[in-house]
Parts: C-alpha cells; structure tokens; sequence
C-alpha cells in the first residue's frame, strides 16, 4: 500500500543517517567557535551521535568544567 511505501522511504533515510561519519571522536582536543565558551580548547569526553552533541571537558579559571556542545560549535584544532 501507499502507506508502507513512504513508511520504507522513511527507513531507508534513517539508515542513510546513521551511515553519516561522526567527525569526532573521545579524547580529541578540540576549540569552542560558538557561545560564551568561544575560543576556549577542551578535550571530548563523550559523543551523542543520536543528539549529534559532545561533552567537552574545558578548562575555566583552573578547573575543569564539562559543557554540552553541538558538533556546530567546535571545531579540530
């Protein structure tokens, strides 16, 4: 039927995403480019590829402080 057709569509794409190459990965150090952390360089502790997020690990006055940050705001250093 027309349903399952566009319901396999819907499928395929799914796959088609999650075959997408995570740019980064743990213990990579990378630069914050966007938000009040711009500039700031930390280490990746965690990727979610689901949310396309990373926990980086930042060094502010001293100590190290975790953020949560898109993969659109940071870059490789």
């Amino acid at each position: 039927s027309e349903v399952n057709r566009m319901l396999g569509k819907v499928d395929e794409l799914s796959v088609k995403v999650d075959n997408v190459a995570i740019p980064y990965a743990v213990g990579e150090t990378v630069k914050v480019v966007d938000g009040p952390f711009n500039g700031f360089n930390g280490t990746i502790e965690k990727v979610n590829e689901e949310k396309r997020k990373l926990e980086v690990m930042v060094k502010i006055f001293g100590r190290k402080t975790p953020l949560e940050l898109s993969f659109m705001q940071v870059e490789k250093v």
